[in-house]
């Protein structure tokens, strides 16, 4: 089916890679796969108690160079359309060629992260190439939680500069991503019993989105915009959530309150108010009200710590970088609330510099312990820093000029990565991100533009050679 595309080494084994399950966690097939090609050509190959595989294959011309870590993961997202019958334990992925891109018939296509697996197969398998020692680095379950990553030995990994093959972006070079931690915060709750009139207040029609790729948008919180209207109808709270996901700009949030006979037209002005500001991001931004009975409210003091504290809690962009201009250095994002028993609050927090996560998070603590609440922090994962100063970096833009004859971009991103883990882990400072074109991935839309993929295997044969030979 993919059999006439460029280069073919590489289709080959993208196609074989379609025939094989391996949905996140599930990566046991894939895994048996690349370590039966690894021994087929003779290379070194071991897997690790989480289920990293690396394989190792010697230098073809260049014996002293250093060695070059490439690394991909195994997983990927399984998601398919309501009419299609689909067991991805099992079935294998349909991929089809649509003009200039491959796509799959009605599932995710798998290009993530399964072209960075099939160069990297297609690497063991060539004998021609020029490069010095490589090293390939196959992680486990970088989709829901970068746990392969988490999971490694410092001792795993020999190589000293780190190629990452999980980049979307031909002609873009990764250099920097955000590390990030939640705070948990649980306030306790005392109510009173009443038997009132009351209102149902709620905030919706928000775009929300990524919490840290779209965290620059301007887009609105609904949990924060609840929490104003709160805080100026001088509510009684008997019930408040919002938020689904700690990774989501959270797009509803609903609370049950008693308030003053004035608080109606009070909602209305402030929904003029919230329209007026988010005129341009928000467009369908509804707030709306419908009276409901209420049989118990927090108490004076719960109910002032609760509202105070989310009006204070912080969110959205509070640093750019200052080395890539344009890019969100820390963010925070009020995430999630929910009430049973105790008020549970989410704050997903992100940076590229691990000193200023912790500042951020720091922060939240306090602010939480003012209000008597506690604080939960859960595992960090660290950020890697921009270095426009990376000879690695330097190398990789000119290897692209060579044969492109124009500059790559360089870009970094506000989201976790798998190369801030292990570089954090492994201590390798020398660290890029590249890939081919792949649109729409994480849904049955994805899809990978065919000339990219051959341009890129181009271009990471003269990149590897390149190495080899300026280090």
């Amino acid at each position: 089916m993919l059999e006439n595309l460029e280069p073919k080494i590489v289709w080959k084994y993208f196609e074989e890679i379609c025939k094989i399950p391996r949905c996140s966690k599930h990566e046991e097939k894939i895994a048996e796969y690349i370590i039966e090609v690894a021994k087929q050509h003779g290379l070194e190959v071991e897997k690790d108690d989480v289920g990293n595989v690396i394989a190792r294959k010697k230098a073809n011309g260049y014996d002293n160079a250093p060695m070059v870590t490439l690394q991909c993961h195994m997983d990927m997202v399984c998601e398919k359309n309501k009419d299609v019958e689909h067991d991805f334990s099992k079935d294998p992925i349909q991929p089809y060629v649509d003009g200039e891109w491959v796509k799959a018939k009605g599932t995710t296509l798998g290009a993530d992260n399964g072209i960075g697996l099939a160069m990297c197969l297609a690497l063991m398998e060539i004998k021609d190439a020029k490069h010095g020692p490589l090293e390939f680095l196959f992680t486990v379950d970088e989709e829901t939680g970068l746990t392969g990553a988490f999971g490694l030995k410092k001792e795993f990994i020999k190589g000293k500069l780190l190629i990452n093959l999980d980049s979307e972006d031909f002609g873009v070079i990764y250099i920097g991503c955000a590390g990030g931690g939640n705070s948990t915060i649980k306030l306790p709750l005392k109510f009173e019993e009443v038997d009132k009139e009351g209102l149902r207040i709620t905030v919706k029609g928000l775009k929300g989105g990524h919490s840290g790729i779209e965290i620059d948008k301007g887009r609105a919180n609904s949990i924060k915009l609840l929490a104003r209207i709160l805080y100026n109808i001088n509510a009684r709270v008997s019930k408040i959530e919002g938020g689904d996901k700690h990774n989501a700009i959270p797009r509803e949030a609903m609370a049950e309150v008693v308030a003053g006979e004035d608080a109606i037209e009070k909602i209305k002005e402030l929904e003029a108010a919230f329209r007026n500001e988010y005129s341009r991001t928000e467009p369908n931004l509804k707030v709306e009200v419908e009276k409901c009975r209420i049989t118990k409210v927090l108490d004076g003091e719960t109910n002032e710590k609760l509202i105070k504290l989310l009006m204070s809690l912080p969110h959205g962009v509070l640093a750019m970088s200052q080395e890539v201009e344009g890019l969100v250095e820390t963010s925070t994002n009020l995430a999630t609330i929910r009430m049973d028993g105790e008020a549970t609050i989410v704050m997903s927090s992100r940076s590229s510099i691990n000193s200023a996560l912790d500042a951020v998070m720091q922060s939240i603590r306090c602010m939480a312990e003012l209000a008597k609440a506690s604080v939960e922090e859960g595992s960090k994962y660290p950020g890697w820093k921009p270095n426009l100063d990376s000879r690695l970096l330097k190398i990789a833009s000119d290897a692209f000029k060579e044969l492109y004859g124009k500059e790559p971009e360089k870009k970094a991103i506000h989201a976790g990565l798998e190369t801030g883990v292990i570089g954090d882990l492994t201590g390798i400072n020398e660290i890029i991100s590249i890939g081919p074109q792949i649109e729409h991935p994480h849904s049955p839309d994805e899809r990978v533009h065919v000339k990219s993929v051959e341009e890129f295997w181009k271009y990471l044969l003269h990149l590897l050679e390149k190495v080899a030979k300026e280090w």
